[in-house]
């Protein structure tokens, strides 16, 4: 039986005690929250309302943590309640130590208890526990932040009942979002002990280069198949000091000389610790913010040769501007490395090292590749871990131009890239091995929640597909579309897809899934560079039929025979959003930012969303649909006789369309609205195709029927004039443009049913004429236009 819990006691409120206290209480769980006092615990909340970006999903998660103290007994009863108790105090083993003994008394017995460390022997924190406390200890090591970041390191010691370890493994990968992985108990673990090899390794190659931070963040970042974030941006947000600790610690810990130079931190380092200079949270590390004379912002970068800083400037290499223009990431890298300039030579040198490093280190940290993989992806951001780099460079030919360059590796994983299967993976019955310690293939161990498209795909499971979506056999008659156009926009080809799956699930399949595998958002919307040139060249019955197009697509999803659930995550914002809004269900994921950002481009939605959100502003409303409703404008959702104050439900849809409100995470789109109560929030996101395909299975089961058309009620030119007369406020106050003020008025115009009486009722088709006319006058106007070529170029919207 899965494991609950259903009460946790996190030890410590600091930066990573009270962000993992944070997270549990985003999945439900009632936390109890310990420092030296109450105040400190209330002040660690009072932090995490107010951090960006935020570590809760909603304002609401915090009354889940209860404040508890460290000095006072009778807080320290409430962890016999704790099933569960986590500490993450000061990464100094003395104070880890005592705190264990100071808390060993009040444990839960039966519970489970761990660590959060980023690299302190889990061995040495337990020693100071009674035997049966120590058969239910183990380190779990969260990544900062713990909301965003999916690695979780659990690390067993030779006590740990293994038991305990297969508990918090489900548990952690179930509710609380995580991707697991069981490291060794040595320095530093997976993650930290390879990712910050690879920082040292940076660092000193930058030395060598001549380079400074600025060029190789250029070198390092999504270039590499890495995050934006890159190399000394990185080191900033996660503290120089702290990485000062990270290394020395490793340096003591372990025992070859080489390894003790490759962790030993450079002066300018130490010397930024010393002045304080230690990151972001200092104001300056790397990278500093100043104020120029006329208000402006400029970011200057480090000079470590003089310790002075300096305008940023951009490396010159041609390999950068080739690879710039490359969408996929493996073959962004491979051109990278093979380019003999500067940045090439450069991402060269930092890759052979670290992965050289890697295949030493198998076997100590890890007992396979897959392990590191996984490590490295979800821990770090790298788009594909050391050994799949490896692979997708063709292993053969990395080695040999390793080995040119004088690189010494393990002699069992020569022999299996030369002489034995020549890759790191390999597929096998269906299932895939990975290379382990000492030259033999082991299983990977698979989540059996998690659906894996591309393998799929390779196992001929396509039904149908074009250039810009797939339909993919899930399995118990359920099948998947699968869009993977260009960051998954909405265009002519998704648009087909959808026509054909519907026809193809009433046909043959019990009902449809709306996703796609390519991360790490689901959709930006409509696919603006069309309608853009459209527009420009005056063809309007084009893009009239284009519109008209989505939203029949749209409608043909909401009323299929058949169930349909959309499982977005990441970004889900325009065409997406809308999409989105016309499933029978949404599953979505925890981290899922959704909403109608039309006005960002200078138009309205023109899918169906504006009609969808009118929809659903009234649907739970009793009465509305029967007529027994009110029009006079009010603070509540009824007046004084009890009927329903329809103004105040569209006033609501009204606001959050125009201001271009994108939900924080999936718990606030269900207060917002674009998630009902009926639809699923996935922690995980490699179980979303799992859950949504259950849910489809769920659908079907009870007897599936499509929803019944109805008429919809409409507060009409008086409500029109209410709505806005809000926004000519807005525009008075300095908060709105003209243009903002007109886009304003033709959504109050769809939103009112148009010129109409306030009660009249109106038809789903009559909304969407409106949506599409009013899209339409909006696409023609110059300054529209503009934001939509501000928006394509520069990824910001522009208010003019």
């Amino acid at each position: 039986m899965p494991v609950v819990f259903r009460r946790v006691a996190v030890l410590g409120a600091g930066t990573m005690g009270s962000q993992i206290a944070a997270h549990l209480a985003n999945q439900g769980i009632p936390v109890d929250l310990f420092d030296l006092s109450t105040e400190l615990v209330e002040k660690a909340k009072q932090r995490l309302a107010e951090l960006k970006p935020s570590p809760i999903y909603t304002r609401d998660v915090l009354d889940l943590i209860a404040p508890g103290s460290f000095q006072d007994e009778g807080d320290l009863e409430r962890l016999r309640d704790a099933e569960w108790v986590v500490e993450a105090v000061l990464e100094q083993l003395p104070v880890k130590q005592q705190l264990w003994q100071r808390v060993a008394p009040f444990l839960r017995p039966g519970g489970i208890y761990s660590t959060n460390t980023s690299g302190l022997s889990i061995r040495a924190i337990a020693s100071v526990l009674p035997e049966e406390a120590r058969r239910r200890f183990l380190g779990t090591h969260f990544f900062n932040p713990p909301r965003y970041l999916h690695l979780l390191e659990l690390i067993p010691t030779p006590d740990t009942d293994p038991a305990v370890v297969g508990a918090m493994r489900d548990f952690a990968t179930r509710v609380l979002g995580k991707g697991v992985v069981l490291a060794k108990d040595t320095p530093n673990f997976i993650a930290n002990r390879i990712g910050c090899y690879g920082l040292m390794v940076t660092v000193r190659a930058m030395q060598e280069f001549g380079l400074g931070p600025d060029e190789v963040d250029e070198i390092t970042g999504e270039n590499m198949g890495r995050p934006k974030s890159a190399t000394f941006r990185t080191l900033d947000v996660v503290g120089i000091d702290v990485m000062k600790d990270v290394a020395d610690n490793t340096r003591a810990a372990v025992q070859d000389p080489d390894e003790q130079a490759a962790f030993t931190l450079p002066d300018f380092m130490r010397q930024l610790v010393e002045r304080g200079w230690t990151g972001e949270k200092a104001g300056q590390g790397f990278y500093k913010r100043v104020k120029q004379p006329d208000g402006s912002r400029e970011i200057l970068v480090l000079d470590p040769a003089t310790m002075e800083y300096r305008p940023r400037r951009r490396l010159q290499a041609p390999s950068l501007q080739a690879v710039r223009a490359i969408e996929d990431p493996v073959q962004r890298i491979k051109t990278l490395l093979a380019a003999d300039d500067t940045a090439g030579r450069f991402a060269w040198e930092i890759t052979r090292r670290t992965l050289a490093y890697a295949a030493s280190k198998l076997g100590e940290i890890a007992d396979d590749v897959a392990s590191i993989d996984r490590a490295m992806k979800w821990g770090f951001g790298w788009n594909a871990g050391p050994f799949e780099l490896w692979d997708a460079l063709g292993a053969a030919a990395v080695l040999e131009r390793m080995e040119r360059d004088g690189e010494t590796l393990p002699g069992w994983l020569v022999e299996a890239i030369k002489n034995g299967p020549g890759r790191f993976y390999v597929e096998e019955g269906g299932r895939t091995l990975a290379l382990a310690a000492g030259g033999r293939y082991i299983p990977v161990e698979d989540d059996p929640r998690a659906v894996d498209v591309p393998r799929l795909l390779k196992q001929n499971k396509v039904v149908d597909r074009n250039a810009g979506a797939t339909l993919v056999d899930l399995g118990d008659d359920v099948l998947l579309l699968d869009f993977h156009g260009p960051k998954q926009a909405i265009g002519p080809d998704y648009i087909q897809m959808v026509e054909k799956a519907v026809a193809e699930v009433e046909a043959n399949w019990r009902g449809l899934v709306i996703s796609s595998h390519v991360k790490p958002n689901f959709s930006v919307g409509a696919n603006l560079m069309l309608i853009l040139l459209a527009a420009q060249t005056g063809e309007w019955d084009e893009i009239d039929a284009m519109v008209r197009r989505f939203q029949r697509a749209n409608l043909r999803l909401k009323y299929a025979t058949r169930p349909v659930v959309v499982a977005p995550y990441g970004i889900t914002v325009g065409g997406g959003c809308e999409v989105a809004l016309h499933g029978d269900r949404v599953v979505a994921a925890a981290e899922t930012y959704i909403g109608l950002v039309e006005v960002g481009a200078g138009v309205i939605p023109g899918g169906g969303g504006t009609k969808e959100m009118l929809l659903r502003a009234i649907e739970n409303v009793p009465d509305v649909f029967s007529g027994k409703y009110g029009q006079t404008p009010g603070p509540a959702t009824t007046d004084l006789t009890g009927r329903v104050n329809l103004q105040v439900l569209v006033n609501r849809v009204f606001e959050l369309i125009a201001t271009a409100r994108v939900s924080t995470s999936a718990a606030e789109a269900r207060q917002l609205g674009f998630l009902r109560a009926t639809d699923t929030v996935v922690a995980n996101p490699e179980h979303l195709l799992h859950e949504a395909k259950r849910a489809v299975l769920a659908l079907d089961e009870a007897g599936y029927r499509p929803p019944v058309r109805r008429r919809i009620p409409v507060v009409g030119d008086s409500g029109r004039a209410l709505m806005e007369l809000a926004a000519v406020s807005l525009h008075w106050g300095g908060w709105a443009s003209e243009h903002d003020l007109k886009i304003a008025r033709k959504l109050a115009h769809v939103l009112a049913g148009g010129d109409v009486p306030p009660g009249t009722e109106v038809d789903e088709e009559y909304l969407l004429d409106l949506e599409r006319e009013a899209f339409l006058s909006l696409v023609g106007e110059p300054k529209t236009q503009a934001r939509m070529q501000h928006l394509l170029k520069t990824g910001k919207p522009l208010r003019n």
